[in-house]
């Protein structure tokens, strides 16, 4: 009985591991979308940019879609009766305003009944030149228990990730999270790893290798809010 009891302790304490899945590693049409939106002789259409960063959102979902539970349902046709394996999830999708917000609407065409949530996060720039992650303004349902998917295109150093899913915990303790991102660098990855909780499923589109002393991913995309919606003061 005693040697049963520390087995189960042993299970029990035992780390789920965290996932990254990059879809940029397989062959697809998806990475005719990535080209696009880093390709300086493209990317500088706003409507083609915002475009492509809502397709990678919609094939995103899709695959996100097959880690959900499903059950059989009988659904009635106008000839009879098909049984078809459904999911009863409903995804929390949640971004970070301004330059998510392409992305977070491609998960949300295919997640079309799916709840909602938009974070303000921003650079608070010191003399010495480094800068904290703010997060200011949070509209968000309760996420308790709830699977919730947080996008943002570039994954840099990982700080707005991390801010964004702690000021997130206001509403609740989610039971699953996916991360969302177009571009990753490496060093971003390992931080978000550290900071985010067990089991969560980072989702990205390519990973690269240099990050500037500035947190700016080389060779990246330039800045995704930007391109998606004219530059700002």
């Amino acid at each position: 009985m005693e040697n049963g009891l520390r087995r189960n302790v042993k299970r029990s304490n035992k780390k789920i591991a965290m996932k990254v899945i990059n879809l940029g590693a397989e062959n697809s049409i998806f990475n005719q979308f990535i080209s696009e939106i880093r390709n300086v002789e493209v990317q500088n259409d706003k409507m083609r940019f915002r475009r492509n960063c809502e397709r990678m959102g919609e094939i995103f979902a899709y695959e996100i879609s097959k880690t959900f539970e499903y059950s059989k349902k009988e659904i009635t046709t106008p000839l009879g009766v098909a049984e078809i394996k459904l999911s009863s999830e409903t995804p929390v999708l949640t971004t970070i305003l301004r330059a998510g917000l392409p992305l977070h609407l491609g998960l949300l065409n295919y997640f079309d009944d799916a709840e909602n949530a938009f974070i303000s996060a921003y650079r608070k720039h010191h003399k010495d030149g480094t800068f904290d992650i703010e997060a200011e303004y949070l509209a968000s349902p309760n996420i308790d228990d709830k699977t919730v998917i947080l996008s943002d295109p570039m994954l840099a150093s990982g700080a707005s990730m991390v801010v964004t899913y702690k000021s997130l915990l206001q509403k609740g303790k989610p039971k699953k999270l996916h991360v969302v991102v177009l571009i990753a660098s490496v060093e971003g990855l390992e931080y978000v790893k550290r900071k985010l909780p067990e089991g969560t499923t980072i989702w990205v589109g390519a990973i690269d290798d240099e990050l500037t002393a500035q947190s700016y991913i080389v060779p990246g995309l330039g800045d995704a809010g930007d391109l998606a919606f004219g530059s700002k003061e």
